[in-house]
């Protein structure tokens, strides 16, 4: 019977006492992680992040180590210096970031996939042609014409590379006039 009482003491006091060492160290190893995206990031925008000083020097002092025991000994340091701090608004704009990084991987991808229909598929051209009337006809169609021959005799794609740049601007500068158009109409 006493180690009924015991037993149920204990475990009573386990659910008191806060979170278990397993759910801590998890929270470490999250914070640790979250330092390693940290040391990863370019300096500037390590300086939008707006980090307390210390945290921030242990962030920098991290990308000059080069020995993985001490990389590793400093990672725990920034897990443990970033206990103390918030670290809900360095987690969004982390995530603002990647998504932006995510859009433009997005978009570079349906930029390889028009280029690839244009030198696949005839019937591409007047599609892209009704979506984007400004684009330079003549431009694209030699454009494609070169890229299909340099395919055709193995030689390296110049002109598949020119005629991503040419899709690339064209949208670019639609997206520009669209924003503007945009901006003038909010300020009616």
């Amino acid at each position: 019977m006493k180690t009924n009482k015991t037993t149920k003491t204990t475990e009573t006091s386990i659910e008191e006492s806060g979170p278990s060492k397993t759910q801590r160290k998890a929270a470490m190893d999250a914070l640790q992680d979250l330092g390693v995206k940290l040391i990863a990031l370019p300096n500037s925008k390590l300086a939008k992040l707006e980090l307390p000083e210390r945290l921030l020097e242990a962030v920098q002092e991290a990308k000059r180590i080069t020995a993985n025991g001490a990389i590793r000994r400093q990672k725990q340091y920034i897990g443990s210096l970033m206990r103390e701090i918030d670290v809900a608004p360095i987690e969004d704009q982390l995530q603002r970031w990647e998504g932006k990084h995510t859009a433009e991987s997005a978009y570079f991808h349906q930029l390889e996939n028009w280029r690839d229909r244009l030198l696949a598929e005839d019937g591409a051209l007047p599609e892209f042609l009704q979506q984007h009337p400004a684009a330079d006809i003549q431009q694209l169609r030699t454009l494609i014409r070169n890229a299909r021959r340099e395919a055709t005799a193995n030689k390296p794609p110049k002109s598949s590379r020119e005629l991503f740049k040419l899709l690339r601007a064209l949208t670019e500068a639609e997206n520009v006039h669209t924003e503007t158009l945009d901006e003038i109409a909010e300020e009616d």
